[in-house]
């Protein structure tokens, strides 16, 4: 099971630019990968940005956007007292409070793999992670 970090999800807006996270999740169930809340926070977040600086392209986000949400209907995990224990007990240990570690305390707490490029980000939480930007077998 897959816990896509928010760069995924963003790639998957333009495949032409990297095929291989295309790639990688056409070769996945579907029922095997889930986003997490905080990546549509992310997601809204830059749309917000965008409405001030270029409102066409946060209208073509939105509507993006609206398509995530109905393709990842009930995969998309909430924040829940677990994930906020483990949450503050990562950002204790790790030195910061990057909304990176509630992806990496979700993965943690439902024993998924978080699918990112920015590795170097998850490596000090301990959970598994996989690099779909580069070819896998998985």
């Amino acid at each position: 099971m897959f816990l896509m970090d928010t760069d995924v999800v963003s790639a998957l807006r333009r495949p032409e630019r990297n095929p291989a996270p295309t790639r990688w999740l056409e070769a996945q169930q579907a029922s095997d990968v889930y986003l997490s809340v905080i990546t549509m926070g992310e997601i809204e977040r830059g749309i917000a940005r965008q409405t001030r600086q270029n409102p066409d392209f946060a209208r073509d986000l939105a509507q993006w956007y609206e398509r995530i949400l109905s393709w990842f209907a009930d995969r998309i995990l909430p924040v829940d007292v677990a994930i906020a224990s483990r949450w503050g007990r990562l950002s204790a240990s790790v030195g910061n409070e990057s909304v990176d570690l509630f992806i990496a305390a979700t993965a943690l707490e439902h024993g998924f793999t978080v699918a990112t490029r920015n590795v170097r980000d998850f490596a000090p939480t301990g959970v598994s992670v996989l690099n779909p930007f580069e070819d896998n077998d998985d």
